[in-house]
């Protein structure tokens, strides 16, 4: 896969660009000014969800860029809604972006000319996606399944036992062999996860 990397702000928060089909999934903060130093063009901006630090940069992007915005209905209100969080106490507050298109769980949806498999597996975050690329055995995770950990679930809307029950029915059955690249961190197999992650690995 003709992929690139960025990871900005203060979360230290990954995006991915799919050069070949100018998709980006996920827009942290200094997302934007990195596009555009890369020269990059984004066709389609992918969100796994809706927490602040993953959409940090997305209606600049989306207004720079001219592109279309995909995410699950149920993080609606976290990435339309300038002060969702604040009603939490949080003092976080975005520029909405302008209301995209909404995406299901699929066993294929084609996004620019990719087949992707999209998985939702709640409990970091409602509506929390996974977009799995089949051919390069990539699994693009956001929060949900890191190495050697798991998203957190104490922030609103978070759900423990249904984030461990979504990385075991559905992420683990993928394959040990898929690459699982995450919203935070480095990347790692399903299969070393499955075998020692310590929130819901075998050992």
């Amino acid at each position: 896969m003709n992929l690139d990397i960025f990871t900005g702000g203060v979360f230290d928060t990954n995006c991915y660009f799919l050069r070949d089909h100018g998709i980006l999934i996920d827009a942290p903060q200094d997302a934007a000014a990195w596009l555009a130093a890369r020269g990059y063009a984004v066709k389609t901006l992918l969100l796994t969800h809706g927490h602040i630090d993953h959409v940090w940069d997305a209606a600049r992007i989306q207004r720079e860029h001219g592109c279309r915005v995909g995410y699950h209905r149920d993080g609606e209100r976290m990435v339309t809604e300038p002060g969702f969080f604040k009603q939490f106490g949080y003092g976080w507050e975005i520029e909405p972006i302008a209301p995209g298109f909404h995406i299901d769980e699929s066993p294929s949806l084609t996004i620019e000319g990719l087949p992707l498999q999209v998985l939702l597996v709640p409990g970091h975050c409602p509506g929390s996606l996974c977009f799995l690329e089949k051919d390069a055995r990539i699994l693009f995770g956001g929060d949900v399944l890191f190495a050697g950990g798991v998203g957190r679930s104490d922030l609103p809307g978070g759900d423990g036992p249904l984030l461990f029950r979504g990385i075991r029915e559905k992420i683990f059955p993928l394959g040990d062999d898929i690459t699982v690249l995450s919203g935070h961190g480095p990347a790692t197999k399903i299969g070393i996860e499955r075998r020692t992650n310590p929130f819901v690995g075998e050992g």
